[in-house]
């Protein structure tokens, strides 16, 4: 794309602001030269980059950036043996930590192949990062622990500065030297503590003089005394300088080691950083992806250009390509025309550079090789070009290139000039475009080309609404219906009097009066249209709104109650495993009376334990019910002859009679007739038949007999559960060897599920499949303790 047009268009200012969501530099220099692709395969992937970043910010936000840096210099320094100073590791470290955060971030998406592939080729360095970051605190401070030997040198310059402190502390606070010294304070010239002693006693302290202050009154002095202990000093810190050097060396080494690794990450960063931008700008602008077609043809639903504010900016259909290839936009000056002009452009340059577009998803846009436009006054004063030139000059340049893959946008038509010449030149080069199928987007204001758009195959009338009563455009674009240049009415608003402007009609032609008059009507016709679908596209909108608000209710209202049954459910498993943890304790006694012969009071507690687990089981089942209860189906109508559902029965059952006055509906469960209230019934449930459980009984020691076998077929695996948890405790009681369950082939939900709930059974020792005899994996045998 030319760079004259990319102007014009103001895809520059996109970019700025594409570059203001960008983390660093290079980023926003590879923004700055970000070209318009022709490729639609690059094109294709550029805007699924863009589409899975604005997929990440809309789930959990940006792309974490922390701060990253162009690193490349110093590795490459690192890579030739150079020394890296603190700054320079910190901004390595700093990176390659940026990578690792990114990398972690981005895994936790589905479906976003192409940010993916980037972020698996990232080398995680953690190593090398915590190094950096454990031996290197600020860019001026190296930490103790970097080294044992800087840890061994930093506490010996410690020892050795309290030392020095120590001696002077006792030598200021001599009386011996309280009138040679100017003040009792403690300083350091040349890296060394020294006095500050008068001149006129420079004599009366032994030591070196470092210093002379400002006025000469005052010598620094560095007494005798503590020359030993600052040489020590001054060679303690050279140590630690040294020591420090070997660190940053070594550091630098190992980044040496990985520069290949850093500056691939760092490629890949950038890459991301520019993806992110994308999507960033895309969720500020509520852009979407568009479809891209090979078909050559235009169509934008509420299109907006990006640049508008939202709260000023109107959006319109913009189709071309299918039916006609020329559109030609009539209507008032400073009606908004050039605005859609502009808007096309601007998109599909933003479109092809990768860019996600404001205008709905169901969008599509072939793929320009160029696009030309000629927009606004391009006068030149240096080259003593009119406008009129100008605009010649321009047009001369597109007809040389313009082509069946090119997008011509034309501003005024055939304006600074005479209007019969005008027109006649502005529907020739419409003509030669057409012949080339080249997809043309024109404004005027010229009466010919709308007559020329009525009359010619291939080519269609727009207009863009401009309100009178504000002598302000509103920017809707119709497609189909010529405008109206509203010079009467516009001149009537602004104080012209009916007089002039009924004289100045008489001047022209009765067809063309004719012609704005049905213009006016069908204006007319159009607006009250789009004020009624307006109307009912708000109406539709608040339904749907009322809907949704209505199905997140009924939604958490049903997430409510199953929850509430499932606490009920918990509570009563609770009281049973309460019950059951007492059973096995009194259960221990009745062995023990058992062995003592004292039956009756054996008889007694097992009786008990009985009547306590039936006690738990009953209310479980009651809460149940009750939950069901709250949580069943309203029933809407019922009439005689209907099944429906009985809540506190928890059964299906037949409706015989409905008395409306009393609200009370008789039904039928087997042989029983019961009147009950409409709330407690629900619409039919499809019921699952209950098998009868098999049962035998034998004789022991004088206790209660038991079954010798449990037949659970046909139950769900909660129920079933429930049966076999009572039989095995009358089994354990009735003390019963084994146990068996019949449970069915089936899928193996009941045989699984009721195998998992014996392996953590208190009383039961083990458990097997079923002989042949016994009816083999339909059968589970289980063995008590």
């Amino acid at each position: 794309m030319r760079k004259k047009y990319t102007t014009t268009l103001e895809f520059d200012k996109i970019k700025l602001m594409l570059a203001d969501f960008a983390i660093s530099e290079n980023t926003k220099s590879f923004i700055d030269k970000l070209g318009i692709s022709t490729e639609p395969k690059m094109i294709k992937t550029y805007q699924a980059e863009t589409s899975e970043a604005q997929k990440i910010i809309l789930q959990r936000g940006a792309i974490p950036f922390r701060a990253f840096f162009d690193v490349r210099l110093f590795t490459k320094k690192a890579s030739i043996g150079s020394t890296l100073d603190t700054r320079a590791l910190l901004q390595i470290a700093q990176t390659i930590s940026t990578a690792r955060v990114c990398k972690t971030y981005i895994e936790q998406f589905q479906e976003i192949p192409h940010i993916q592939n980037l972020a698996e080729q990232i080398t995680v360095l953690k190593d090398l990062e915590d190094e950096i970051f454990s031996k290197i605190i600020s860019e001026t401070q190296i930490s103790d622990n970097a080294s044992a030997n800087l840890r061994r040198i930093r506490r010996s310059i410690e020892q050795e500065n309290q030392n020095i402190k120590n001696k002077i502390s006792s030598m200021l606070s001599s009386s011996a030297y309280s009138s040679v010294l100017q003040d009792s304070i403690v300083t350091i010239r040349n890296d060394r503590f020294v006095l500050p002693v008068k001149a006129e006693n420079k004599n009366a302290l032994d030591g070196i003089v470092h210093d002379t202050s400002s006025s000469g009154a005052t010598l620094f002095v560095e007494p005798m005394a503590i020359v030993n202990m600052n040489n020590k000093l001054s060679q303690l810190k050279n140590e630690e300088h040294k020591e420090i050097e070997k660190i940053l060396q070594e550091l630098t080494a190992e980044v040496g080691q990985y520069f290949q690794e850093i500056n691939d990450n760092l490629k890949t960063l950038e890459k991301l950083d520019f993806i992110n931008a994308k999507g960033r700008l895309s969720v500020s602008m509520e852009a979407n992806e568009p479809q891209l077609n090979n078909e050559k043809y235009v169509n934008l639903i509420q299109a907006r250009h990006p640049l508008i504010p939202k709260d000023k900016v109107v959006s319109s259909n913009i189709i071309l390509g299918k039916d006609y290839t020329t559109l030609i936009i009539t209507g008032p000056n400073t009606g908004g025309k050039t605005v859609t002009l502009k808007t096309l452009g601007l998109l599909c340059m933003m479109f092809q550079a990768g860019l996600h577009i404001p205008c709905q998803a169901q969008s599509t846009l072939p793929v320009f090789n160029d696009i030309y436009a000629d927009i606004g006054d391009e006068q030149s004063i240096e080259q003593s070009l009119s406008t009129f030139s100008s605009h010649i000059s321009n047009i001369v340049n597109i007809l040389k290139f313009a082509n069946k893959n090119s997008l011509v946008l034309i501003d005024e038509l055939g304006s600074g000039t005479d209007p019969i010449e005008g027109s006649a030149l502005a529907i020739s080069i419409l003509d030669e475009l057409k012949r080339r199928s080249v997809l043309t987007l024109v404004t005027t204001h010229f009466s010919e080309l709308k007559n020329y758009a009525l009359t010619t195959d291939g080519v269609i009338n727009a207009s863009v609404e401009f309100d009178v009563a504000t002598l302000s455009p509103t920017y809707r674009l119709t497609i189909g219906l010529p405008g109206k240049s509203n010079a009467f009415e516009i001149s009537k608003k602004l104080g012209i009097s009916d007089e002039i402007i009924a004289d100045a009609k008489k001047h022209i032609q009765n067809d063309n009066l004719k012609m704005e008059d049905i213009l006016s009507q069908i204006d007319k016709v159009k607006n009250d249209y789009q004020r009624d679908k307006e109307t009912l596209e708000k109406e539709l909108e608040d339904a749907k709104f009322i809907r949704m608000k209505l199905e997140n209710k009924q939604q958490r209202l049903e997430e409510k109650n199953k929850a509430m049954l499932e606490e009920a459910k918990e509570q009563a498993r609770k009281m049973i495993a309460d019950a059951k943890q007492e059973a096995d304790k009194i259960a221990k006694q009745i062995t023990k009376l058992q062995h003592m012969s004292a039956y009756k009071e054996v008889d007694k507690q097992l009786n008990n334990i009985r009547t306590n687990i039936r006690g738990y089981e009953n209310k479980y089942q009651k809460a149940k019910q009750e939950l069901v209860k709250k949580s069943a189906t309203p029933l809407d109508t019922v009439k005689e002859g209907d099944t429906v559902y009985v809540n506190s029965f928890a059964q299906n059952a037949k409706v015989i009679s409905v008395d409306e006055q009393k609200d009370e509906i008789v039904v039928q469960i087997g042989a029983i007739k019961m009147p009950l209230k409409k709330e407690n019934l629900s619409p039919a449930q499809k019921q699952k038949e209950k098998k009868a459980a098999k049962s035998a009984k034998i004789s022991k020691n004088k206790v209660e007999s038991a079954r010798l076998s449990c037949d659970v077929r046909g139950l769900d695996l909660e129920s079933a559960l429930l049966e076999v948890d009572k039989y095995i405790d009358d089994s354990y009681l009735a003390q019963l060897p084994e146990v068996t369950i019949i449970h069915g082939v089936g899928t193996l939900v009941l045989k699984n599920g009721i195998q998992n709930y014996l392996r953590k059974h208190n009383h039961i020792k083990s458990f097997r499949d079923g002989e042949y005899n016994e009816g083999g994996i339909g059968v589970t045998v289980a063995t008590l303790k």
